[in-house]
């Protein structure tokens, strides 16, 4: 990748396929629709396919995407289908998930069963249009999954019959790990975390994909619990402060911090605004000391 943006923060493997430890979320590239997101009419199909061409021009070479990503105009799979078949030459790991769905206008309904799984991933191969699937993680969808053996186990023999190379997780507990690895190994997973948002920790979650080699992928890594809530006022002036003693936004501190959190630690900031994107990069050569990590995980009040 030579000097592109996204390496400055070194690299990681999912199984096989080494990436660049700051990668790409598409969810936002859909507007309105997903998970209540409020991100404005759909980005023209364009301008889209040109942000995604400079996210792997400036190094991005893992993308996190799902065929429940779409908004009434607009599908995330279409998109960079769209993107990679005009970048055959650029190796992008595209990571999907499965387990949630919703219908064609938009009502999310329960969990797939294990035998229907088969079928989201077959949806997510025809939206991308090959003939495999780099990575797909299982989501969990609610907290009545105890168990994920039997749905991990229906993705395992998918992986078996060549249409999936890998296998990760995503919204899970430490035992949904340890149920998954005694059916087959998982090289990924996708948890909400971040600087405010800190369940990981709390449930050991971080280290222990940290001690198996497996990657923690967050997502909401820059909003964290901006979600539901602001982000505690001490808290938020910490960043800003270190922000500022870097010249850099508070975003890209968040991002940093994320990326401090040990080797195995991913992140994929998603946008549709070129600007952001390239400052959300950017925060991959981002290097903050011993004591400004410090004052942002002081306890706030």
């Amino acid at each position: 990748m030579g000097d592109a943006a996204a390496a400055a923060a070194g690299t990681w493997r999912l199984g096989d396929l080494e990436v660049n430890r700051l990668g790409y979320g598409a969810m936002r590239l859909t507007g309105n629709g997903v998970h209540g997101n409020s991100d404005g009419p759909p980005v023209d199909r364009a301008a889209a396919v040109r942000l995604l061409h400079e996210a792997f021009d400036q190094g991005v070479d893992h993308v996190d995407t799902a065929s429940f990503y779409f908004s009434p105009l607009r599908s995330a799979n279409e998109l960079l289908g769209r993107a990679l078949a005009g970048r055959r030459g650029h190796r992008v790991t595209v990571v999907t998930k499965v387990g949630p769905g919703r219908t064609p206008d938009g009502e999310w309904y329960t969990m797939a069963r294990p035998e229907q799984l088969r079928a989201q991933v077959e949806e997510n191969l025809r939206q991308l249009g090959t003939d495999h699937l780099d990575v797909v993680n299982l989501r969990r969808n609610g907290p009545d999954v105890e168990s994920v053996a039997e749905h991990f186990g229906a993705l395992a023999e998918l992986q078996r019959a060549g249409l999936v190379r890998h296998l990760g997780l995503s919204n899970v507990r430490p035992e949904h790990v340890h149920q998954a690895r005694a059916i087959a190994p998982v090289v990924c997973v996708q948890n909400s975390y971040g600087l405010d948002r800190r369940l990981a920790d709390e449930n050991g979650l971080l280290e222990l994909c940290g001690e198996l080699g497996i990657a923690f992928v967050p997502f909401f890594a820059i909003s964290g619990t901006a979600r539901e809530a602001a982000p505690a006022a001490e808290r938020d002036a910490r960043v800003r402060a270190v922000a500022e003693a870097h010249g850099a936004t508070p975003a890209q501190v968040r991002l940093a911090w994320t990326l401090h959190r040990g080797p195995h630690v991913l992140a994929i900031p998603g946008t549709r605004n070129p600007e952001h994107l390239r400052q959300n990069l950017a925060a991959a050569a981002l290097r903050l000391t011993a004591a400004e990590l410090a004052l942002l995980d002081a306890p706030a009040g």
